[in-house]
């Protein structure tokens, strides 16, 4: 077999932008080969706004590992069976919304990582494997080397305890959900506020002590996407579905006006 890589943790590895598209709208499993097509490194599967089925986000992720693209699963907030589940029908990484403390990061890496780095329970057969048979322990050593283990910082004490969070055994990234994190400071959509310019230099700094990378969502505007990743961002969720089938229908709608006044 040839060696199992994560496209999105092999950019990371590589010190490059690793680039994802959030997926609330689609629910076709074709959705992964397009955003491939498309450039995107990984699928921000979201099970933790809109109606997506569990079911659903298999069939995505096993169609992405196929076209050559992470599917990378946010999750609501401890929910762990969940989790679990997601990774074993393919998911090469998940996202724990909401989380304030070390303790609670420390929880998220013994539910989704294998021992012994954490407690999930094995499944034979993996998607991420082909469902071909391997060896329990070789299986859950390259599951557990080549996932993504990411936790948001949405708060002000998850901000408070951005070091701490970030030296926790087994976390891979810390992201910034800027939208949430603005909201709880008191400051919502603003998102050049100097609190959210530290909030960005002090996970960037974090990550960087504890050799992890910092991520970012929420943030779809150019020049702030440059500030922020020339800042050190690397893990970018760059948008989602929703808004690009608008912003493109709304554009062609547009000229199609102008072509017949």
């Amino acid at each position: 077999m040839a060696e199992l890589k994560n496209p999105a943790r092999v950019r990371l590895e590589n010190g490059e932008v690793s680039i994802g598209v959030g997926i609330r709208l689609a629910r076709g499993a074709e959705i992964g080969r397009i955003m491939a097509s498309c450039g995107w490194d990984w699928l921000f599967i979201d099970l933790e706004h809109g109606s997506m089925s569990l079911e659903t986000c298999g069939q995505m992720s096993v169609a992405a590992l196929d076209a050559g693209i992470a599917p990378i699963v946010r999750i609501p907030n401890g929910q762990y069976d969940m989790a679990t589940r997601a990774l074993d029908a393919g998911a090469w990484g998940v996202v724990m919304p909401h989380v304030d403390t070390p303790e609670e990061a420390a929880e998220v890496v013994a539910r989704v990582k294998y021992p012994p780095q954490g407690h999930r329970s094995v499944m034979g057969s993996l998607p991420q494997f082909g469902f071909r048979g391997l060896g329990a322990g070789e299986a859950s050593k390259i599951i557990n080397a080549q996932m993504l283990v990411t936790v948001m910082i949405e708060t002000p004490l998850a901000l408070a305890n951005a070091e701490k969070i970030a030296a926790v055994p087994g976390v891979d990234c810390l992201l910034i959900g800027t939208s949430d994190l603005a909201m709880e400071m008191g400051i919502p959509g603003q998102f050049t506020h100097a609190d959210i310019v530290a909030a960005y230099e002090k996970v960037i700094a974090a990550c960087h002590q504890a050799n992890k990378w910092p991520g970012m969502g929420g943030v779809y505007v150019d020049d702030l996407l440059r500030r922020y990743i020339g800042l050190g961002m690397r893990m970018i969720l760059g948008g989602n579905d929703l808004p690009f089938l608008m912003g493109g229908a709304t554009d062609r709608a547009k000229n199609l006006r102008a072509a017949l006044s």
